[in-house]
């Protein structure tokens, strides 16, 4: 027990540091001037005043309440070991474990503070250089973020895919809603390398295949910037892949393209073609609007950095297979030889060193 309670009062102390930095009452006086604000009678006069300032108090009290809940945790737990003696060593290490995991979400938390990190992501992925091996692999790092957002308590939704006619995709676009969502994934933009032992040909000889992952937030209305519909070509087509019988018998797929830029976006999703246009336009809406923050910036080049070519020599992280087991970051030195639980969606410590990453640079 006196393992627990050294572990226990080394997790108050770190938190009480923390506090000090987040200060819950300043927290909580921003809450209740922006809940002024909301119940004011001409809240919704500016409608988009209005939802910017909707979606920061969200945002605000999910922060309080997280941090609320956490803290009342904790000093229920050293209430019960110091004032009611209770002295069940499984039972406290188990509540122990939890608020320890607990309060390094919330530390990693504290560093997103970008200004659209609390918003939902759109993460697509683009077939590279490697034929049906790049289309396979394609279709494992979309497995890989499924799962990794279902075991993160995200809602993923694929909003567009196409597959290859031989299996596979060429590409596919994963909506992933929840709080931090973006903030979370964002350095997951970047070049991956597959190397393995290819199921594709007869020889099964050692093959390497590349795609492209993009990371964009999803937009409020708010935060939307304004576009000239004169600038915008929208088309429709029949969607393909999997979505239904309605989808794949309905030219109800819309593909939009911004001429003055070339952005190009398209959702078949969606039940009807008013839907997927509505969805296409939020995607459409984010790229112009981080091609315009990059700008502004003057730091990379386009949309989502430099198009550098998905091949050899512009990796970000490689998934080796063959002749032994790896995944490496080559940003971070992250790495792992335990490929198949990152293949199934075990990204935490990628990302999470990744968030840490930047914040110290």
């Amino acid at each position: 027990m006196q393992q627990i309670k050294k572990r226990l009062y080394e997790l108050k102390s770190v938190v009480d540091q923390a506090l000090k930095v987040k200060d819950l009452i300043g927290l909580h006086s921003s809450i209740a001037l922006l809940e002024a604000k909301v119940n004011d009678v001409d809240f919704w006069a500016d409608a988009n005043a209005a939802q910017k300032i909707s979606r920061e108090l969200a945002q605000l009290k999910a922060d309080y309440d997280n941090w609320h809940n956490f803290t009342t945790e904790l000093e229920g737990l050293i209430t019960l070991i110091e004032v009611d003696e209770l002295d069940d060593e499984a039972f406290c290490d188990e509540i122990l474990t939890k608020l320890e995991a607990t309060f390094a979400k919330l530390r990693l938390a504290t560093f997103l503070n970008g200004k659209y990190d609390q918003n939902d992501a759109i993460l697509t992925i683009y077939c590279g250089l490697g034929g049906k091996d790049a289309q396979d692999f394609v279709q494992m790092l979309c497995r890989m973020y499924l799962r990794f957002a279902e075991r993160s308590d995200y809602t993923p939704k694929i909003i567009e895919l196409s597959e290859a006619p031989e299996g596979g995709y060429t590409k596919v676009t994963i909506e992933i809603s929840g709080q931090f969502a973006y903030g979370y994934l964002k350095g997951e933009a970047g070049i991956m390398r597959l190397i393995r032992l290819s199921p594709f040909n007869s020889g099964n000889t050692r093959e390497t295949s590349f795609a492209r992952v993009e990371v964009l937030p999803r937009l409020s209305l708010a935060q939307a910037p304004d576009i000239n519909l004169a600038d915008l070509r929208i088309d429709t087509f029949r969607a393909s892949g999997a979505g239904g019988q309605h989808v794949n018998t309905t030219d109800s797929a819309v593909r939009i393209v911004h001429l003055p830029t070339g952005v190009v976006s398209q959702c078949q999703s969606e039940r009807s073609q008013a839907q997927n246009k509505e969805r296409a336009m939020e995607i459409l809406s984010a790229k112009l609007t981080m091609m315009m923050e990059e700008q502004k910036q003057a730091t990379i080049a386009g949309l989502k950095g430099e198009k550098l070519e998905t091949a050899f020599g512009n990796q970000d992280r490689t998934f080796t297979l063959h002749p032994y087991t790896l995944v490496k970051d080559h940003r971070t030195g992250v790495e792992t030889n335990n490929v198949n639980a990152v293949l199934d969606g075990d990204l935490e410590q990628f990302i999470e060193f990744a968030i840490s990453f930047k914040a110290d640079r």
